[in-house]
């Protein structure tokens, strides 16, 4: 497959991406090397190779879900340094 400077223009379009001529050298270079790598992959005789899912054959371990106690809203209320008896107050951050 060969890397043209109309492939590099539609990547650069579609990821919203804008490129000077030499980056876009550059890029159009990269591609065509990656592109040759992964045809090198295709030269290798993988016969009887099963695909692997995963990296590792480990297998999480997960604990199972406990119901704790939480923190009362008085609890919590007490740490907040403005509130009123129900919700914590916080600055504005939105302005109209």
């Amino acid at each position: 497959m060969e890397v043209t400077d109309a492939l590099v223009e539609k990547l650069a379009h579609l990821s919203r991406l804008q490129f000077n001529k030499q980056e876009k050298v550059d890029i159009k270079k990269d591609l065509q090397n990656m592109i040759v790598f992964v045809e090198k992959l295709n030269e290798l005789d993988l016969d009887g190779v099963e695909p692997m899912l995963f990296m590792s054959d480990e297998v999480n371990v997960l604990r199972e879900d406990e119901i704790n106690g939480s923190v009362s809203r008085e609890e919590a209320l007490k740490n907040a340094p403005l509130h009123d008896k129900q919700f914590f107050k916080v600055p504005k951050v939105i302005k109209k």
